[in-house]
């Protein structure tokens, strides 16, 4: 097989391999490929699930898409990391 990879994509290949986070970039790219499989899985699953939905129930309207948005915003719950205690550097300040 003979594929042709961005160049950028080959040096975050490298450097995952370098930091350790990969064996090697076959390693690598075999990942990225299986999570690419994994995604288009879900995302066929997911139609799936959509148009029997509709088939049931009908198309899902503009307006209907519009108002799910507006309730999902109101009910969230935001979600941020944890804030970082700064980091004090040595020796003691002058009065």
């Amino acid at each position: 097989m003979t594929v042709t990879v961005d160049r950028v994509l080959v040096e975050a290949a490298n450097r995952a391999v370098a930091s350790g986070r990969a064996s090697s970039i076959s390693t690598w790219v075999n990942a990225a490929l299986a999570e690419r499989v994994e995604k288009d899985r879900h995302l066929r699953a997911l139609a799936e699930a959509l148009a029997t939905y509709e088939a049931e129930f009908g198309e899902i309207s503009e307006e209907e898409m519009i108002a799910q948005q507006r309730e999902d915003r109101r009910t969230s719950l935001p979600v941020r990391a944890p804030r970082r205690k700064p980091v004090r550097r040595g020796g003691r300040r002058a009065a």
